[in-house]
């Protein structure tokens, strides 16, 4: 009894320590003003160092006192090879960050015989997000459903910008998307929209261009990708690959 208690109390501890490292480390990335919005921070696998979740599902790492911080892959050595800690993490995170969105903010293209769902955010004036959405009926028979977020890609004061909202704000939204994708002008009375959400969102995921596909695990695929190996994607995910 004396032993369990002595586990149970070092244990107690342990957990302790590790909530007092999190409150410095936290307070010092607020004084550094990084300009990120933690989301939690925790002990990573590796002793002595944090991983700290950002807004959006991207990780840092932490010394225990708050002193450095490293942006980078942290592996893990096992007798089946290495895992990649930072890529299991930010797939957790970014999956987090795109399940909390409401669907009502997209717009989508629903698959009949719904296999999978890939959100894509996109810019409609991006070449290759045009011919994405001209290959839109292939995915759809293939059973897999497009949610499109919107990523003006030269900023929130871009011409892509002005359409998107104008697209959001229309009453028949997948409509006018495909309008603006073979390079109509749209209008549309202001609103309230979530264009500048979904753009800021896509920063801090740490979009890299457009199209960039998100899949259900949290999966990140920039640019273009063909139907027949979207579908392969989508396969591999489902057999755990």
């Amino acid at each position: 009894m004396r032993i369990f208690l002595l586990l149970f109390i070092g244990g107690f501890a342990g957990l302790a320590l590790a909530d007092d490292n999190a409150e410095i480390i936290r307070k010092s990335m607020e004084r550094s003003q990084l300009g990120a919005k933690i989301e939690f921070i925790k002990p990573s696998k590796m002793p002595g160092l944090y991983t700290v979740g950002l807004e959006g599902g991207r990780v840092l790492y932490a010394s225990a006192d708050g002193g450095f911080f490293l942006h980078g892959r942290l592996y893990q050595a096992t007798d089946g090879g290495t895992i990649n800690l930072t890529d299991q993490q930010e797939r957790e995170g970014i999956a987090r960050s795109i399940a909390g969105l409401d669907e009502s903010d997209m717009i989508v293209f629903p698959a009949d015989d719904e296999k999978a769902v890939v959100t894509v955010f996109t810019d409609t004036t991006c070449p290759f997000c045009h011919k994405l959405h001209e290959e839109m009926e292939d995915l759809n028979e293939a059973g897999i459903t497009v949610r499109y977020l919107a990523y003006p890609r030269q900023g929130l004061k871009s011409d892509a910008f002005d359409t998107m909202v104008a697209v959001w704000c229309s009453k028949d939204r997948r409509k006018e998307f495909s309008r603006a994708m073979d390079d109509n002008r749209i209008k549309a009375p202001a609103c309230d929209n979530p264009v500048k959400q979904q753009y800021l969102l896509g920063q801090q995921i740490g979009l890299q261009g457009t199209p960039t596909l998100i899949f259900e695990d949290g999966s990140v695929v920039s640019g273009y990708q063909p139907v027949s190996v979207i579908s392969k994607m989508v396969e591999s995910l489902k057999d755990g690959g």
